[in-house]
């Protein structure tokens, strides 16, 4: 009988009491008792209280959070577009001196209690010497005449890449010199960290500073896609995602994804129908007066309208139908602007994935903490590192012609002697074409 009440009262126990409390109680019965009474007492006023209702969820505050801090975001880059090429180039190396920043915190966070003589010293050595070659190549190769001017600067630029290749090797060496032993893993571990860091920063930051010097709008137009592709998805995927994409970023869904493609495509046909008619973004940069600026250049052929044929099985067809057309005009800039918003809308979210894998890899939620609602600076730029790869790479395979202004700088690094000579070449062929 004992038995069978012990059991019973045990199964009680099980039913309103922990194991913890179990554990606990010395007065099982009184316990079991308040613990009914509680219970009781709970349902009661649960059952009297009216509902209170709720707060938003945690997706629309941040959503909040993330577009009250995009606005001043966008509107302070406006702005230095308007300033012009040098101010934007200066905020491309500010972006890609933080992201250096972010991840060498990343990798240095492992061996933070380990004594690495020189390792933050030559991290940013390194740093500024990859940012003095490759600004240097690209001031070298678009603006020759600034080097022309003062005979120190055009030693400068004719040694430009001898001078960075011995800047490297004074890392390099006092690197080798700084190992430690029992410490040789760890400091060759961290040096190709920072090289990878560097590739990914200072390599993809250039291309993007080239892209402005072609003219800002191989800059503008290509982010204003990557951003509303972002903005899109992040709003289609918060009202109607439910089909999960990829499991390295968990929050992305089908929905969001498919509803950024299509709203990028439209928007990328919208601006690239307005945005050609401005002078300020699509003339390259210069080397005038002692100011680099923008160019007053007529829009090149992209942006005019160029004839096209049809092909003939095309003219065939619309033949049988009574039609005589065998070509159309349009300018090419369209076809362009649709192709930059596909990949932005495409391809260039999986630099967003490539992020999140990387933060699961060393458990992170974000690279930083500077912007709220966003994380920090590679958060926001991993998606454009490899949009503006990707517009360098396409501009320079489908785009970009020579010019005669581009011509006429190479001319200039030619000694005087030939430049007569070139310039007598020059004029014995056009006599012969006929052209003089």
């Amino acid at each position: 009988f004992k038995l069978s009440y012990y059991n019973e009262y045990k199964s009680y126990l099980r039913l309103y009491m922990s194991d913890s409390d179990m554990q606990q109680d010395t007065d099982a019965p009184n316990s079991l008792r308040n613990r009914k009474n509680e219970v009781k007492t709970q349902g009661e006023s649960s059952a009297d209280t009216t509902p209170t209702p709720t707060a938003p969820s945690s997706k629309w505050q941040n959503a909040w959070i993330r577009s009250l801090y995009s606005v001043p975001m966008i509107g302070g880059f406006i702005l230095i577009l308007w300033l012009g090429p040098i101010y934007v180039a200066m905020l491309i190396i500010a972006l890609q001196v933080k992201c250096f920043h972010e991840l060498m915190v990343i990798g240095h966070s492992k061996y933070s209690s380990l004594d690495l003589p020189w390792y933050r010293v030559l991290n940013w050595y390194f740093l500024a010497v990859a940012n003095y070659f490759f600004f240097g190549e690209s001031l070298t190769s678009y603006f020759r005449n600034l080097f022309l001017e003062e005979e120190y600067l055009n030693k400068l630029a004719n040694y430009h890449r001898f001078i960075s290749y011995l800047l490297y090797l004074c890392g390099f060496i006092v690197f080798v010199l700084t190992l430690q032993k029992k410490k040789y893993m760890v400091q060759f571990t961290l040096f190709g960290w920072t090289h990878l860091a560097l590739l990914c920063c200072v390599v993809q930051s250039h291309v993007i500073i080239q892209n402005t010097f072609e003219g800002l709008y191989w800059l503008l137009f290509p982010a204003s896609m990557v951003i509303c592709n972002d903005i899109m998805a992040y709003f289609f995927g918060i009202s109607f995602g439910k089909t999960p994409l990829i499991q390295l970023s968990p929050k992305k869904t089908w929905e969001g994804f498919i509803g950024g493609f299509f709203s990028t495509m439209v928007f990328g046909l919208l601006v690239s129908k307005t945005m050609y008619h401005y002078k300020h973004l699509t003339c390259p940069a210069e080397y005038s007066n002692g100011a680099l600026i923008i160019s007053n250049c007529e829009p090149g052929y992209v942006f005019n309208p160029q004839d096209f044929s049809l092909p003939e099985t095309i003219q065939h067809v619309l033949g049988l139908f009574g039609s005589t057309r065998t070509g159309f005009s349009v300018r090419p800039i369209y076809f362009h602007g649709l192709v930059m918003a596909a990949f932005a809308s495409l391809i260039a979210p999986f630099g967003g994935f490539f992020a999140s894998g990387f933060k699961r890899a060393f458990k992170l939620k974000d690279f930083g903490d500077l912007i709220p609602g966003h994380g920090g600076v590679i958060d926001r730029m991993d998606c454009q590192f490899l949009m503006g790869t990707f517009v360098f790479v396409y501009y320079y395979s489908f785009i970009k012609s020579l010019t005669v202004q581009r011509v006429l700088q190479l001319v200039y690094t030619l000694t005087s002697e030939d430049q007569l000579q070139l310039f007598h070449l020059l004029e014995e062929s056009l006599k012969t074409r006929g052209l003089l």
